[in-house]
This record gives structure tokens, C-alpha cells and sequence, in this order.
């Protein structure tokens, strides 16, 4: 078992940790962004108290620091949070209207920084990744369900109750199919790992997540083939929606699913040049695929954590 943390505010290790509805890995990274230590737990599942997750960070933290004094800890959460800390929602986890960052300051006795686990990843990008100098960044991250975040002028854009970014729950078809929201016709639902499990579920249910349909694609199955091509337009769509409001520099595309990269990537530029507006009047953004990997999230954390957030 790993020595309990040992608070020192002057100096120390900068610790970051993303907790979403599967995981919680926490990260201590180098001056270059590398990860140079991880642990790792699983997160209590559904009907765990908010207590439950307090003490699963606290053991990735234990086990990152091992004895070592703390600095700081940057939290990436996989969900909404306010400009004051609190979390008002929380899909896959027990977070409502719940004061996390002041619990876990006052548990851990360290500076903390909270924050949505896209924006952390877009952080990761910007200071390490395939945002590296771009100011003007959209970041759309499909995994299970699809999250974002916005860079515009090298600033998060968070919004007056810090939840801008969740890209997922605009209504791209009316009366659509139902979203784990609550409402109906999300992005989500057309363009992420649920919908390539449901394109391909009458051809091949034994395809169950979305990536055993990830390994089968790349193994040239073509049911898997063409669920993603079907996915991949669906993101390209709504994609132009998001640039003709934010006229971006780069489209940044992470998550699990998008590493199958141009089977994904290469339908959704088809598609987004197709629906966007002016687009033969306007320089097109290039739509990249995100480089920091599954650890982007506590990465971007910990990056957080030191202070060099541009805000």
C-alpha cells in the first residue's frame, strides 16, 4: 500500500488524475508532458457514494505520490463543472450539485484544479500535442458518447455556468433517437461507440462495444467498415455546424473511437466540407486526429495544477 500524501504548498509533485465512468488514472508527468509514472483503479460503480469516489481518487493519488510531497493535483472529471467548483451534473457518476473541489482541498490539504475531462484533454493538445500553438481550437472527443471543448485566443471558452463543450447534446435530428440525457436526437447518438454497437448489431451482435467494431474495421469486416463510414458523416456534419458558429483554426478529433483514425476521419472531412457553409468561399479547417492518447485527460490536469493555464 502506498504512504499517505504529504501536503507541501512550496514545493513538490504536481499530480493529475481523470476520473470518468470506467477509470480513475492519475499521472505524474515531465516538463514535456510525458507520462513518467501512472496508477490506476476502477471507479465504484453507479450507485457509489460521492464519499466512494472521493477515497478511489485518493488511493490513485497515494500511489502516484508514494510518500513524496505534493504540490498540486489537477482533477479531470467527466462532467460539469462551474467556475466554483462545484459539479452540477455528472452522467456516470454521483455528482449532483456537489462541492468537489472544496471536499477534496479540504481532504488532500493541497491546491486543487477541477475541471471537464474534454477541456483537460484539449489543454494536453495545446501544450504538448497537435494544438501545439494553435489558439483557435475545437476538440471533439468520441468515445462511448462524444464530449469537446473550445480554445478561442489560447482561452478555455467555458461559458457563464462553465458548461460550454458538451458538443454531444446538440439535436441534430428532431424527434431523433433517444439520448441518455434525457433528450432526443443527440449528436452522441449518431456519431460515437453506441452507434457504431447499434449500426452493426443486426450483422454482427457479437460485436458488443465499440471496440470489438474498432477491431473488426481494421481486420476489414464490412459491416464494422460501414459503421464508421456511417458514424464518420454524421460527425462531419455536425462538425460544420461547429465551425460555421466558431470559425476555428483546427478541428482536433481524441477518444478511443477515433484511433482508427482515416477510416473514421476520412468519411467525416468528405462530409464536413459537403455541409458546411461557404465552404468554397472559406479556408477549411484541417481535422486532425488528437496525438496525447488515453491519458490526455490527467495530463492536461496536472498541466492545469501548475498554473500555466492561460486564463
Amino acid at each position: 500500500m502506498a504512504a499517505p500524501v504529504t501536503a507541501d504548498p512550496g514545493r513538490g509533485l504536481v499530480v493529475g488524475i481523470d476520473v470518468g465512468g470506467t477509470k480513475v488514472l492519475g499521472v505524474e508527468t515531465d516538463d514535456h508532458g510525458r507520462v513518467v509514472r501512472t496508477a490506476r483503479t476502477a471507479t465504484p460503480g453507479r450507485t457509489a457514494t460521492p464519499g466512494e469516489i472521493e477515497d478511489a481518487l485518493s488511493r490513485v493519488l497515494d500511489e502516484v505520490a508514494d510518500g513524496r510531497p505534493v504540490a498540486a493535483v489537477g482533477v479531470s472529471a467527466a462532467a460539469l463543472v462551474g467556475p466554483d467548483g462545484v459539479v452540477r451534473f455528472a452522467t456516470h457518476l454521483p455528482w449532483r450539485e456537489q462541492p468537489v473541489h472544496a471536499q477534496l482541498e479540504q481532504r488532500w490539504q493541497v491546491p486543487v484544479a477541477l475541471e471537464n475531462d474534454a477541456s483537460c484533454a484539449l489543454l494536453a493538445e495545446q501544450a504538448h500535442g497537435a494544438a501545439r500553438g494553435v489558439d483557435d481550437v475545437v476538440m471533439i472527443t468520441v468515445g462511448t458518447g462524444i464530449g469537446g471543448a473550445i480554445s478561442i485566443g489560447g482561452r478555455l471558452v467555458r461559458g457563464r455556468q462553465g458548461m460550454a463543450g458538451e458538443l454531444g447534446h446538440q439535436q441534430v435530428v428532431p424527434q431523433g433517437l433517444p439520448c441518455e440525457c434525457g433528450l432526443r436526437g443527440c449528436w452522441e447518438q449518431y456519431a460515437s461507440g453506441n452507434a457504431l454497437v447499434r449500426l452493426v448489431a443486426h450483422t454482427r451482435p457479437d460485436l458488443t462495444a465499440g471496440p470489438d467494431v474498432t477491431a473488426a474495421a481494421r481486420a476489414g469486416d464490412g459491416s464494422a467498415r460501414q459503421a464508421f463510414a456511417s458514424v464518420g458523416e454524421w460527425l462531419g456534419v455536425g462538425t460544420a455546424s461547429l465551425i460555421a458558429v466558431l470559425d476555428p483554426a483546427l478541428v482536433l478529433v481524441g477518444g478511443g473511437v477515433s484511433e482508427v483514425g482515416d477510416l473514421l476521419l476520412g468519411p467525416a472531412r468528405v462530409a464536413m466540407r459537403r455541409a458546411l457553409y461557404a465552404g468554397d468561399h472559406r479556408e477549411v479547417p484541417p481535422m486532425v486526429q488528437a496525438t496525447m492518447g488515453p491519458h490526455a485527460g490527467a495530463i492536461g490536469a496536472a498541466w492545469l495544477a501548475t498554473g500555466l493555464d492561460r486564463r
